[in-house]
């Protein structure tokens, strides 16, 4: 029978790792703990602070990354021709948000901001792939992690128009030049201020919200499929087949949906940090 809650701890932290028992008896007693339960890996405190499953993932996408593209970055620093199907595809997706993403939505102060759009885009890619590995989990189907991309993002797109225009300039380029009397001013563009000082926290907020819903949903949904097998077990045999394998092919096919929304909500997020940052940048 299949654990249904094995899929459903994809979008929900914990202090443990949770393993099939079979998988389970097979780890060495350190790695196991003396003290924990069948089928749970017990993640260490450090200090007060207590590691969770999510922050080893984290930590996982981080190193991948650094992997990865540390030495990509001293081959193209060296010259020469990109060789290989991966250093391909690796400069292909790094040129992509350059030249579509970032330069687009930003313009010519583009490439000071692209080591923040980059590592934005892998990071939350790496992440999200994670949240297919059996048994690990997606962070980024945590509020926690989603809000702290998108309150990184929102000091990211402050700190860009406070260089650009200076504090005061920065909310005095938020309101549009209007030809009013000035009494009419003094009672409308605090007003006018106050909306967009609101607008742009809930361009954050929706931000967050847009990464965790559709990452928290593909599993969930996936989860539901598959718990079907289970609620047909103590059915007819011939119905358990059937609802078995249709449900199998379901949640294969969702997994491949999976794998490009992976690809697709790294992107959207990207691109709208960039837009962002070239609002904060441009005046009105």
């Amino acid at each position: 029978m299949i654990d249904v809650g094995q899929i459903a701890q994809h979008v929900s932290d914990g202090d443990s790792f949770h393993i099939p028992v079979g998988l389970w008896e097979m780890l060495p007693v350190w790695l196991r703990g003396a003290h924990s339960h069948p089928g749970q890996i017990p993640l260490p405190a450090i200090g007060d602070l207590q590691l969770t499953r999510f922050m080893v993932l984290e930590a996982v996408a981080g190193l991948l990354m650094a992997a990865i593209f540390i030495p990509l970055a001293r081959r193209m620093r060296a010259g020469g021709p990109p060789r290989g199907l991966a250093w391909n595809l690796l400069e292909s997706m790094l040129v992509f948000i350059r030249d579509r993403v970032a330069r687009p939505a930003i313009g010519q102060h583009a490439d000071r901001f692209l080591p923040f759009l980059w590592t934005t885009f892998f990071f939350i890619l790496f992440c999200n792939l994670l949240g297919l590995v059996p048994w690990a989990g997606s962070p980024t189907g945590a509020l926690a992690v989603t809000g702290a991309l998108a309150g990184i993002t929102f000091a990211m797109v402050f700190a860009a128009g406070v260089v650009a225009h200076g504090l005061k300039g920065y909310f005095a380029h938020m309101i549009p030049h209007m030809d009013i009397p000035v009494v009419i001013a003094v009672l409308l563009k605090p007003g006018m201020l106050a909306v967009e000082l609101l607008g742009l926290a809930i361009r954050h907020i929706v931000l967050a919200m847009r990464l965790l819903a559709n990452m928290f949903a593909g599993h969930m949904v996936l989860a539901v499929i598959l718990s079907f097998i289970a609620a047909a077990a103590k059915t007819a045999l011939w119905l358990w087949l059937g609802v078995s394998l249709a449900s199998i092919l379901g949640a294969a096919a969702l997994s491949l949906l999976e794998l490009f929304v992976a690809f697709l909500q790294a992107y959207i997020f990207t691109f709208l940090s960039a837009i962002f940052i070239g609002m904060s940048i441009q005046g009105h």
